[in-house]
């Protein structure tokens, strides 16, 4: 998802003031892909100068109204139906489960009780947001509930993981493997001695 296809949805809703749009950005869509005020407002020049929002209306001290554009309106549509979702191509967290086997078991199930904490406090936060939002018959409403249905659902999913993996790193087959490791290490580290 671009910042670009996020304001464009925004504004399908409904015409914005950038004021507006950036508390309703911080409302809806600051979970799954966070932006600046500065960024937000840069966009929304860079939109109207591509012809895909335009400025609907203008108020006092120089506030703007914006509104999409039918080309805007196709080009959100056709992100939506051709282009194909990224998805996150680089996880820090698992590449480090890679290499826990270099620490002793007890950080490396320090380590991962930490990220089961992190998933916690995600779904916590997801939960409140459950709780506390206005859900009404709006777009926004409708679908931002069933994408804060993932984070609920994929916050519990990498809790419970990272809580198995922990202790999966105390199991005898892991200190087993890092046993080797540290084995094969110091056999490296006494022939470069010779």
């Amino acid at each position: 998802m671009s910042l670009r296809h996020a304001v464009l949805g925004l504004l399908a809703e409904s015409p914005a003031s950038g004021y507006d749009l950036m508390k309703l950005f911080n409302a809806t869509l600051s979970n799954v892909w966070p932006a600046t005020q500065s960024q937000v407002y840069g966009e929304l020049t860079k939109l109207t100068t591509a012809g895909l929002v335009e400025v609907a209306a203008h108020g006092p001290r120089g506030r703007k109204e914006y509104a999409i554009t039918e080309d805007g309106l196709a080009e959100l549509r056709r992100w939506l139906t051709e282009v194909e979702p990224s998805g996150p191509q680089r996880h820090d967290g698992l590449l480090r489960v890679f290499f826990l086997g270099i620490v002793t078991p007890l950080e490396a199930q320090t380590f991962l009780l930490h990220q089961a904490e992190r998933a916690a406090r995600a779904r916590a936060a997801y939960k409140h947001i459950e709780e506390t939002a206005h859900w009404d018959e709006e777009m926004i409403s409708v679908y931002g509930r069933i994408a804060l249905e993932y984070g609920l659902r994929m916050s519990a999913t990498q809790e419970e993981w990272a809580r198995w993996a922990a202790d999966e790193v105390t199991s005898a087959k892991a200190r087993k493997a890092s046993e080797l490791a540290t084995a094969q290490h110091e056999e490296g580290r006494q022939h470069e001695g010779e």
